[in-house]
């Protein structure tokens, strides 16, 4: 792992795996670059593309920001009015430009994208913000920001919205709490539980987390610019998904000329490792259509 310094000002954490053609990892809300695992990341690598995986602003061993959130609930009522927040010191589209600055610091012309959730979010803004940038692009479990595809089931918010802010010692316990309740069929806590403890360990940002999830509020809809798009565009969702529900990956599907759609009966707000095979194949075969 490795940082640089780049053009938007912030400093990223990095690591790179494998020699090839690039492929940006992008992770969601909160998530560190080992949020993409090793052995997934490594499916790739395998198949001979450089693989980069970053943390986000705000998130692992990243440059942080220290603008002060709006409120949880102030944002939840956001979400659930469909209007979008005021006052964030950032947006998606900022976001989109660390990761294309990322790529010219690494001396890297273009590559292509995959984001998750939040990161599916970031990697649309790529593709149209920065084209030059990018040559494919796979949103997973993410949505267009239109606010009325991809929202959250409202169960959502008594289980979990309204909890307290997690702790260094409960964090980990709370992360199983989240993910049990996000993901699919396949959520095995005892997978989870030393993932959970090395992200944890590594960094533990909750502040960060919470000018994220406002940024996500704080953008705009993107349905019409990726409308514009002409690059390969491959949509993954789960149709278990309470977070972003499966709307959402049917809103960008139908919002990018060509793209193609691939949902799992099985996936909740996850990528399980039952389904790897076939995500890492599909992901595949739409970089082949570059």
């Amino acid at each position: 792992m490795a940082s640089i310094d780049v053009s938007t000002g912030m400093t990223l954490e990095y690591d790179v795996r494998g020699d090839g053609e690039p492929l940006l990892l992008v992770g969601g809300l909160g998530d560190q670059l080992i949020s993409w695992r090793d052995d997934f990341a490594d499916l790739f690598v395998a198949a001979g593309h450089r693989v980069i995986r970053f943390d986000n602003r705000d998130a692992g061993l990243s440059s942080e920001t220290h603008w002060t959130p709006p409120s949880r609930p102030r944002a939840i009522a956001s979400m659930m009015t469909r209007r979008p927040l005021k006052g964030v010191g950032y947006t998606i589209d900022d976001m989109a430009a660390d990761g294309a600055a990322l790529l010219e610091g690494l001396g890297i012309e273009s590559a292509h994208v995959v984001g998750m959730s939040m990161g599916g979010m970031i990697t649309q803004a790529m593709a149209i913000n920065h084209p030059s940038k990018v040559k494919s692009i796979c949103s997973i479990m993410s949505n267009t920001g239109d606010r009325r595809n991809g929202g959250f089931e409202l169960s959502l918010v008594r289980k979990l919205g309204l909890r307290p802010d997690p702790t260094s010692e409960n964090a980990v316990d709370e992360s199983i709490l989240v993910f049990s309740t996000i993901s699919g069929d396949h959520f095995d806590e005892d997978d989870w539980r030393p993932h959970a403890t090395a992200m944890v360990e590594r960094s533990f940002r909750p502040d960060g987390m919470a000018r994220q999830a406002a940024a996500i509020a704080g953008s705009p809809d993107r349905t019409a610019r990726l409308r514009r798009l002409t690059l390969p565009t491959l949509v993954i969702h789960g149709l278990q998904d309470p977070l972003v529900k499966p709307s959402g990956g049917i809103a960008t599907a139908a919002a990018v000329p060509g793209s193609r759609l691939l949902m799992f009966g099985d996936m909740g707000h996850d990528i399980p490792r039952p389904r790897w095979g076939e995500i890492s194949e599909a992901i595949l075969t739409n970089i082949d259509r570059a």
